[in-house]
């Protein structure tokens, strides 16, 4: 029997699909270009605690290029290869944290830092 009043199921499918395409980027990079778009097309879609994860992916993809940025322009002097190492690991860190706090379908704590 159908309960009219059920709340509707929350799919969260579409924002673990960003952070794999984020991760998947890093093999082949056009796919975290697809993945800001599908963030961007749903960024107002879910509950609140969802909407948070498509804000965090829309700025992991925007700060994720500055470092990605300097560190290419930088790696010239060498130096560069370490800002490139670190958006490695900064990504990686910044898709399973977001991973973890979606399967707990829990906001992020501070969507807006630039760091983990």
């Amino acid at each position: 029997m159908n309960d009219i009043n059920a709340a509707p199921a929350v799919n969260s499918s579409t924002a673990k699909l960003v952070y794999i395409l984020y991760l998947v980027g890093l093999v082949f990079g056009i796919t975290g270009i697809i993945g800001v778009i599908v963030a961007y097309v749903n960024k107002g879609d879910g509950p609140d605690w969802l909407q948070s994860h498509y804000r965090f992916q829309i700025r992991t993809f925007w700060m994720g290029f500055v470092f990605l940025l300097v560190g290419s322009i930088l790696s010239v002097v060498l130096i560069g290869w370490l800002v490139i190492l670190f958006w490695i690991v900064w990504l990686i860190i910044r898709c399973v944290k977001g991973l973890k706090q979606l399967e707990l379908q829990q906001p992020l704590q501070d969507e807006k830092t630039w760091m983990f």
